[in-house]
């Protein structure tokens, strides 16, 4: 019993940190007033991109060759980051420079990189030659997946806790920060004047749209690494198209869970993740009440967000100015 309670804790750790790294770069996005519904497609992207780059180096490495460990994590790591800077720029540019109506745009994003990341992995696929429609880069994922050398002498402790790769930790150092930066500098404080009411800060001297372009792009790229450690970490470097599921509306629904509170969002990425997989410990379990148990974590949220409507604090509703395009001419 408690060697499945062990597995379960670590199941919901690995299964939440692409979440954990969805909902904070979506948090962070949402402060300064945009409503990305693209981060799907953007984490698809940061996927399909590191794997390019993963990809173009195992390729490059001679018959019999060592892989290099720092150069194995680096070039995914910058590709991902490439990917999902890129796409945070179209969407800024779209709904910043443009105006464009957020929602419209963010499912654009969405489906734009889902087709990008299905478009480029099929060609990878026939360019291995591979029997199945799958690319498996185990060399470069042997290399994230690495965890602490003393974790399997710490017993439960180790196991729970330090058993996990870099990435993992990296997931909750950057939701930390970003609570941090959020709540107790003058960055921050800025961000959160712009999502809040933009043309107040605007004429407090804030440049509205500087804040509003480096939170998206920011946000896009932490949400970036959440497809890179998807396929890195959780999927051992497999890559196979549509293989993602609903992990990035799942990182949406965590925003509203954790109360656009990046730090909650830790805690809330577990509980997501256990959500998600708590029916491979139910035993006797049909397809149709396995997807039932995967409802769970949307249910919840609608809950969460029913709760927070009728209590109507202030701190626990999003930004006032979500999802609304600024005019400057209108202040």
């Amino acid at each position: 019993m408690f060697a499945t309670l062990i597995s379960f804790i670590q199941r919901a750790v690995i299964q939440g940190i692409p979440l954990l790294f969805g909902s904070t770069g979506e948090i962070v996005t949402q402060k300064s007033g945009h409503l990305n519904l693209g981060i799907p497609g953007v984490m698809y992207v940061g996927a399909i991109s590191s794997v390019i780059g993963a990809f173009a180096y195992e390729q490059s490495i001679p018959e019999g060759g060592s892989i290099n460990p720092f150069l194995a994590v680096l070039i995914p790591i910058v590709c991902a980051l490439i990917g999902s800077l890129i796409m945070g720029l179209i969407y800024s540019f779209l709904t910043v420079t443009l105006r464009a109506n957020q929602n419209v745009t963010g499912l654009a994003l969405t489906t734009f990189g889902v087709g990008f990341g299905n478009f480029f992995g099929g060609s990878l696929i026939k360019l291995t030659g591979s029997d199945v429609p799958s690319i498996a880069l185990s060399k470069t994922s042997a290399c994230f997946k690495t965890t602490l050398p003393f974790a399997d002498k710490l017993g439960w402790f180790g196991q729970v806790f330090m058993s996990y790769g870099f990435l993992a930790y990296t997931a909750i150092i950057i939701a930390i920060v970003s609570a941090y930066v959020l709540k107790n500098t003058r960055v921050g404080l800025h961000l959160r004047a712009v999502g809040e009411n933009p043309a107040t800060a605007d004429a407090a001297g804030i440049n509205v749209n500087r804040y509003k372009y480096v939170a998206t792009c920011i946000g896009c790229m932490i949400a970036g690494l959440g497809g890179l450690y998807y396929i890195m970490d959780y999927a051992s470097g497999v890559w196979s198209n549509d293989g993602f599921g609903d992990r990035g509306w799942l990182a949406i629904a965590l925003v509203i869970f954790s109360l656009w509170r990046p730090n909650w969002s830790i805690l809330g990425s577990f509980v997501f993740g256990g959500l998600y997989v708590v029916y491979l410990y139910i035993q006797n379990t049909t397809l149709p009440q396995q997807e039932l148990f995967k409802m769970a974590p949307y249910l919840v949220t609608l809950i969460v967000l029913v709760i927070i409507s009728m209590r109507k604090k202030r701190e626990n509703q999003p930004p006032a100015h979500l999802g609304l395009p600024y005019f400057r001419e209108e202040r």
